[in-house]
């Protein structure tokens, strides 16, 4: 195996990147391997299907199934290498399906179908032990001595970016929300991948048009889960749990979590959020239900302490799940695109053996002492008050904007991103959002202009909502966003915090501050592109960095 496509991925003097028995995040080789030809297999499916659409014919369930495949291959999503032989098949039979297409097309067009190589030509074997003997076949850094390393991280930056869209994609379409120009970007950057571009500057805006994509991704997502929920609205939650049966359910997917609590109604059993799902409590449709009883446990990194202390049954519905331990292996549940060997998985969305598990299990014995955060200040809610917050900087009441968010994680460093928030003078706000917020959001800020100084504006993918929220602010104060009292601070770990910086990127948005690390697959070279064209920074010191950008807005 070689991975290294998220931030925990081993470092040392020699180089990155995983390549022993198991990776940083517990996936062993085999399964990191097996990822590999699904992927590769994909990029097969891409190739057909690109040269299909240029000829106006297209297969939407094979669009589909590469927003799940691609989504199975996550950091922290599905460990079963079972499972990835499985998809292999399917999409060695889904990418005859779209050779078929493309050369029926083309015939019909009056022109001579192209015989294509490379991943579209590859053939994947059956079992387990013929696919690893094709690993290298696959492997990200084939060809490396031909394509230069240069080349190979613009490559893997649109791989793992691509991951980022294919997994908000994908979310958004299980409850609705499908945008072709979503498919055919995916489709176009699989069949780059595929001829083993190795022009740099091509790459690079290849990965932009990604960045692109991935904001129709969080657009269509917003959409869903707003369409779906209702728009969030500012929401106390409570943060300790009170006596009862109880559930537990982790993750993204709030499609996942409307069914659990549809299974759970009248009878007798909470249902808690963890990690990423905090925000499902601002969502109308969603705190309508009184058995959603709060938020139980921080970020994802802590859920083998805080799910082992948990008195009932778990459910996973995305990334971030890691090696479930044995004092609660028997009573964690995955679903969608998540898998572990040996761990119950619900894939029709019948959530009812969960409700019977919480039965059978204790729950909490009695109350805790209450405490809430304040969570839902969606775009909705913030240009609700535009009005307010405008006065508020003309008349220097509020003298600069942070966002502070991202994902979390367990390497050292991470302790920057609350020391920053805890650092930022009192006439500052902060914005957040996705998991990083743990590890301030019960902090005090007080307020400012009658207005919370923290604003919690949701998961990973509300940087949709963040970016409607700038352009809004900027349009009404006749700058561009650039020119805007405010400040990017980003905390990555996996592949859609990927696609997020590509989408900024993409945007012209410059001077992000990105960390703890910066992604190990940028080469020196690369690194110095970011930081010439975009003004990208790996963060410092948080009181250092605090004075530069107020400094660099003053």
């Amino acid at each position: 195996m070689f991975c290294y496509q998220c931030e925990q991925t081993y470092r040392s003097d020699e180089g990155a990147g995983c390549a022993g028995a198991k990776g940083m995040c517990g996936k062993d080789a085999t399964t990191a391997d097996l990822q590999d030809i699904l992927l590769y297999v994909c990029e097969g499916v891409g190739q057909y299907l690109h040269r299909a659409r240029q000829l106006g014919a297209t297969d939407i369930e094979a669009d589909r199934f590469i927003l799940f495949a691609f989504f199975t291959t996550l950091t922290n999503v599905n460990f079963n290498a079972a499972k990835f032989v499985e998809l292999i098949q399917q999409a060695s039979q889904i990418r005859e399906r779209a050779k078929a297409l493309y050369e029926d097309a083309a015939r019909a067009a009056g022109k001579t179908p192209e015989t294509l190589s490379g991943p579209a030509a590859f053939a994947p074997t059956d079992d387990m032990a013929g696919l690893l003997a094709q690993a290298s076949e696959a492997a990200v850094r084939k060809d490396a001595a031909i394509l230069g390393e240069d080349a190979v991280g613009a490559r893997a930056l649109i791989l793992y970016g691509l991951k980022g869209v294919c997994a908000y994609a994908h979310h958004a379409r299980v409850l609705g929300e499908e945008r072709d120009a979503i498919y055919s970007a995916v489709e176009n950057a699989l069949d780059m991948l595929a001829r083993e571009e190795r022009n740099v500057a091509t790459l690079l805006d290849e990965a932009l048009a990604l960045g692109r994509a991935n904001f129709l991704a969080m657009e269509a997502l917003d959409a869903a889960n707003t369409g779906a929920f209702g728009a969030p609205t500012p929401t106390n939650v409570r943060v300790t749990p009170i006596k009862g049966k109880a559930i537990l359910v982790s993750g993204h997917d709030l499609k996942d979590l409307h069914a659990i609590l549809e299974a759970t109604k009248d009878k007798g059993i909470n249902v808690y959020t963890h990690g990423e799902m905090l925000p499902a409590h601002s969502y109308p449709k969603l705190k309508a239900y009184p058995h959603l009883a709060g938020n139980y446990g921080g970020a994802w990194q802590d859920q083998q302490k805080e799910f082992a202390e948990f008195p009932g049954p778990i459910v996973m519905t995305s990334n971030c799940l890691i090696e479930p331990q044995p004092r609660y292996r028997g009573r964690i549940f995955t679903a969608g695109p998540v898998g572990w060997t040996g761990v119950r998985h619900i894939a029709d969305e019948n959530f009812s053996i969960v409700a019977q598990a919480a039965q059978a299990l204790p729950g909490f014995t009695e109350d805790a002492p209450e405490q809430t955060i304040t969570i839902g200040f969606g775009r909705d809610t913030v240009l609700g008050v535009a009005d307010k917050v405008i006065d508020a900087v003309k008349s220097g009441a509020i003298r600069h904007f942070f966002l502070v968010g991202g994902c979390d994680g367990a390497a050292p460093g991470r302790n920057y991103y609350s020391d920053f928030a805890d650092e930022a003078p009192e006439d500052t706000v902060i914005l957040t959002l996705g998991c990083g917020k743990y590890r301030f959001n019960k902090h005090d800020f007080g307020t400012i202009g009658g207005l919370p100084r923290l604003l919690d504006m949701g998961q990973c993918n509300d940087a949709y909502s963040a970016l409607v929220v700038a352009t809004k602010l900027a349009e009404a104060f006749g700058v561009g966003v650039n020119e805007l009292p405010l400040s990017l601070i980003v905390s990555w770990f996996e592949q859609k915090a990927a696609a997020v910086l590509l989408t900024l990127l993409a945007l012209g948005v410059r001077n992000v501050r990105i960390g703890p690390t910066l992604p190990a697959f940028l080469t020196p070279a690369l690194v110095d592109v970011l930081i010439e064209k975009f003004g990208v920074q790996p963060v410092g010191d948080a009181k250092a960095d605090i004075a530069a950008s107020l400094a660099r807005a003053a």
